[in-house]
């Protein structure tokens, strides 16, 4: 997602390192937006065939309002692929064929009615866009639900940050919890 290969932590949960600052786990510079911009469906590169590898997650404030473009790439080959966001539902405001054109494909969103879901199918040489509120604080994985995806690294990680009081914040673990080794 966005040039960048997932790789998961093999020492702690992102979430443990998240809640107790423990650095060296994660980064949080996961990128906003692909830091190239191509023919996403036409004669890909070979030199944009090998992605960054990195466990980086992108960090959002609590409350914040997430809009994510799902372009499906013709590097090898083109794929469905079931694109699942742990920890919550999102509204799929249009799927579309070829590349994601904000110019001229925004006019098809369905901003009256749209399907609430966990998993969206980006079609093969296509794209969906999902939206939701980012109120649910913690690590939270958004990852193709083709197992070998996510071996490959098809997949990203959002820390939604506390928001305000006990409601909007994550308990801490018990002080008896087992620890991750």
């Amino acid at each position: 997602m966005n040039n960048v290969s997932f790789v998961l932590p093999n020492n702690m949960s992102i979430l443990q390192a998240y809640q107790q600052n423990i650095p060296g786990v994660y980064t949080s510079d996961f990128p906003a937006n692909p830091p190239r911009k191509f023919d996403y469906n036409g004669n890909v590169s070979r030199s944009l065939w090998q992605p960054s590898s990195g466990t980086k997650a992108y960090k959002l404030k609590y409350g914040s309002r997430v809009q994510v473009v799902l372009q499906d790439r013709s590097i090898v080959t083109p794929e469905n692929h079931p694109i699942h966001l742990h920890g919550y539902d999102f509204y799929i405001l249009a799927e579309g064929f070829g590349n994601f054109n904000p110019k001229t494909d925004t006019k098809m969103f369905n901003l009256v009615d749209p399907p609430l879901r966990n998993t969206v199918a980006v079609p093969a040489n296509g794209w969906a866009v999902i939206r939701f509120v980012a109120d649910n604080p913690g690590a939270w994985m958004m990852h193709c639900h083709l197992d070998v995806h996510i071996n490959w690294g098809l997949a990203m990680v959002f820390l939604v940050d506390n928001g305000v009081g006990e409601l909007q914040s994550i308990e801490p673990p018990p002080a008896d919890y087992p620890l991750c080794s």
